[in-house]
């Protein structure tokens, strides 16, 4: 079985191999066993390589935080998934052939489905589904603004939004995105700069704009700030610079602003597990009916997992990079 393997931190192409593991074996009672068809390389798991992410376990360690997988084998007494069913893991460690995983972890999601989409499923669409439900009531004809909004939660964020009758300002780096934004559903895309929040009230006849949420941290934090009514709300679900987020004393002390963080993790841990299946089940549909689609760069094989890492740290891409454990599984999501 091949699985990926870090014996240190450091450079993820450097240190990220590919090996042969021994079976994992048959599931036991309230397990479930199942054969990894793709995942993809997030932001979260270039950091954990690194070993600057939240979790840094003794190593070996595999990385992985999410894959689409086929079920092989149930143990006893478990009903909700059976062999043949597409299932998403709850759990880390994947970026392996095969996981065997209690039962409550895989998810079981809708046959059919874009199994290149699917391998994206299990983060970003509940990130962007919850920060747009969680945080603040919104209704149909509110404003949302945020930073990073052609990353793949940014695409989400408007997807979602429209459909939800929610308006969106979108801010980007750069202009040549905002063509596929529009196609979307975005209602305005702008580029950063320090004269944001002035554009912004220009753009959306002054509206009070009750949420932000900021990709970036640092001074873009406090950028997105400035652009929000008096007791609006912030969150910072990322840090694109690696700065801590900027928040101005004014801000809190004078206009009431709420400042947040988003986890998923978090969010998803008061649920129970019938509530999770059901968000997974619901973006599943929505995936299937193509209202939820994130942009393929490419695909690799796991044996060029050194590859992949490289082409996922670099800049300019088309989409997010997967990887295939190989075998009969490859051409399940056509393998570059």
């Amino acid at each position: 079985m091949k699985k990926i393997v870090l014996d240190a931190y450091g450079v993820p192409e450097d240190v990220a191999r590919c090996v042969d593991a021994p079976d994992i074996g048959a599931p036991s009672a309230g397990e479930v066993v199942f054969d990894v068809i793709a995942f993809p390389i997030n932001p979260a798991d270039i950091g954990f390589c690194r070993g600057n992410y939240r979790i840094r376990p003794p190593l070996p360690a595999t990385p992985g935080a999410e894959c689409v997988g086929r079920v092989a084998a149930v143990g006893d007494g478990v009903t909700h998934v059976k062999p043949g069913d597409l299932v998403i893991n709850l759990q880390r460690e994947n970026w392996a052939a095969r996981r065997r995983v209690k039962a409550e972890d895989a998810v079981p999601i809708p046959a059919g489905l874009d199994l290149r989409q699917a391998a994206m499923l299990r983060i970003n669409p509940p990130t962007a589904l919850l920060m747009l439900s969680d945080l603040v009531p919104l209704k149909r004809g509110d404003w949302v603004i945020q930073n990073v909004a052609n990353s793949a939660v940014g695409r989400l964020v408007i997807t979602l939004a429209k459909a939800k009758g929610i308006r969106t300002v979108n801010v980007t780096r750069r202009e040549d995105v905002f063509p596929e934004l529009k196609a979307l559903g975005a209602d305005i895309c702008l580029t950063d700069g320090p004269d944001l929040a002035d554009r912004v009230r220009e753009a959306t006849g002054a509206a009070e704009i009750p949420l932000g949420l900021d990709a970036v941290s640092g001074a873009a934090t406090a950028r997105i700030a400035a652009c929000l009514r008096d007791e609006g709300t912030i969150c910072t679900y990322g840090s694109m610079t690696g700065e801590a987020p900027a928040v101005s004393v004014a801000d809190v002390v004078f206009r009431g602003m709420t400042f947040t963080g988003f986890m998923l993790g978090r969010f998803m841990a008061g649920r129970s597990a019938e509530e999770i299946r059901t968000i997974y089940a619901e973006l599943g549909g929505e995936m299937l009916k193509g209202a939820i689609h994130a942009p393929v760069d490419s695909v690799y094989p796991i044996e060029d997992i050194r590859e992949a890492l490289i082409r996922a740290q670099t800049g300019g891409r088309q989409g997010k990079v997967l990887v295939s454990p190989g075998g009969d599984r490859m051409s399940d999501v056509d393998t570059i």
